[in-house]
């Protein structure tokens, strides 16, 4: 499914095995909440209203981050940057990934070999046909910011091994000073 503005491949639920129906009410702060284990009653740093959300982000990176699309390929300067410095949660500000841990590969997304410790929260996504899903049933581990709540992307394997691919609509990139 492709988001209004073009720039989104597919739609997920977000938090698809929650069913976050809380994102549709612009007057309630959205709250998200992991329903594993004893993670049940898990609530996020940070909550915000959707129209706050939409002040924060902007229209292409809340659907991304708050509705769970995935951007286009290559539609990220980031997905090439080579520089180093760090990567932020551009919801909250949070260090998810550093430039140390990063590796470009030509398929056009931001692709890091590991978070930050304690930055990210995993989560099942249902199956994704674009990304190459075997069947219906296959599902995917989605990353989502610590602190927010907000979906940064995926858990896959790919050139050799797993790798945290990540959309560029998602993070604030902050170059080291020289």
């Amino acid at each position: 499914m492709t988001h209004a503005n073009g720039n989104s491949l597919t739609r997920r639920g977000f938090f698809a095995s929650t069913g976050a129906a809380a994102l549709t009410v612009a007057s309630t702060p959205v709250v998200a909440s992991v329903e594993a284990g004893s993670a049940s009653n898990f609530k996020f740093e940070i909550n915000r209203t959707v129209d706050e959300w939409l002040t924060q982000l902007g229209e292409q990176s809340y659907a991304i981050m708050r509705e769970g699309f995935t951007e286009a390929p290559k539609s990220s300067p980031l997905w090439e940057e080579t520089r180093a410095g760090t990567y932020h949660c551009k919801g909250c500000d949070l260090h998810n990934y550093s430039a140390n841990q990063k590796v470009v590969l030509e398929k056009g997304w931001v692709f890091f070999y590991h978070a930050e410790p304690d930055s990210v929260l995993m989560a099942i996504d249902g199956a994704v046909p674009e990304y190459g899903a075997m069947s219906e049933d296959a599902a995917l581990i989605e990353l989502h910011c610590r602190r927010c709540a907000g979906h940064l992307g995926h858990l896959v394997i790919i050139a050799g091994g797993m790798k945290h691919c990540i959309n560029g609509a998602s993070l604030d990139f902050k170059p080291t000073a020289a």
